[in-house]
């Protein structure tokens, strides 16, 4: 961590989303539609669109469920899903979300660092809105074990805003200030140096941009590469 006022800003700002994951995460789905735009929702399922069918990939892992929103949506679409997060206030809001729906949750806490499953078990796994947990080579070499050969991690890392009125720059400010965007060469110089970490640790990387009202949102897919060593 940096030293002086900008290490001070930052420990700041990771304290704030310590807070959000934990503590208030009761707040969370107020402040994801806030930061937005109320499109939330849209940028989450688009996830979904990279991942097969039920009937060729039943087994879903959701690493960092948050509120359980995404959970839903994979149940209602006839996946077997587990969710797994280490805030356990995530975990609580989740369940109770999952079963005002009629839904049974299955969840489980822990680190992604260290998946308490075995070898091959999931089809898919998805994350959206990671943190930086995502990008340790412990959590890569966690997620590529866990998962069937030829079998996608996808990840929904970011989104844009493609309209330019004043709440979309008041809000692209303060996503740039607490370093949840970058632009430019410096954004293209992330991406490239983010798929290239995870190109490493055993998958075939592409990425693309889906559309949702008013912005874009990045998804990552990651295939499972057979034969990788450590």
């Amino acid at each position: 961590m940096p030293s002086g006022p900008e290490g001070a800003w930052w420990r700041l700002v990771r304290w704030g989303f310590h807070l959000l994951y934990n503590q208030l995460a009761f707040t969370y789905d107020a402040v994801s539609k806030v930061v937005s735009l109320g499109v939330w929702r849209c940028w989450q399922r688009s996830a979904l669109k990279h991942i097969a069918p039920p009937a060729d990939c039943p087994r879903v892992l959701e690493v960092a469920h948050g509120t359980g929103d995404l959970q839903i949506d994979l149940l209602r679409a006839g996946y077997h899903t587990i969710g797994y997060d280490l805030s356990p206030s995530m975990g609580r809001i989740a369940r109770r979300k999952l079963r005002r729906q009629g839904l049974t949750p299955l969840l489980a806490r822990g680190r992604a660092q260290a998946l308490p499953f075995p070898a091959e078990h999931f089809d898919a796994v998805v994350a959206t809105f990671p943190s930086e947990f995502i990008t340790d080579p412990r959590t890569l070499l966690e997620i590529w074990r866990v998962l069937g050969a030829g079998c996608p991690l996808v990840i929904v890392p970011g989104a844009l805003f493609t309209a330019h009125g004043l709440p979309q720059r008041v809000l692209d400010w303060l996503y740039r200030i607490t370093g949840q965007r970058e632009t430019g060469a410096e954004a293209d110089a992330r991406l490239r140096d983010t798929l290239a970490l995870i190109e490493r640790h055993g998958f075939d990387v592409t990425s693309h941009w889906e559309d949702c009202p008013g912005s874009k949102v990045m998804v990552i897919s990651a295939r499972k590469r057979s034969g990788f060593t450590d």
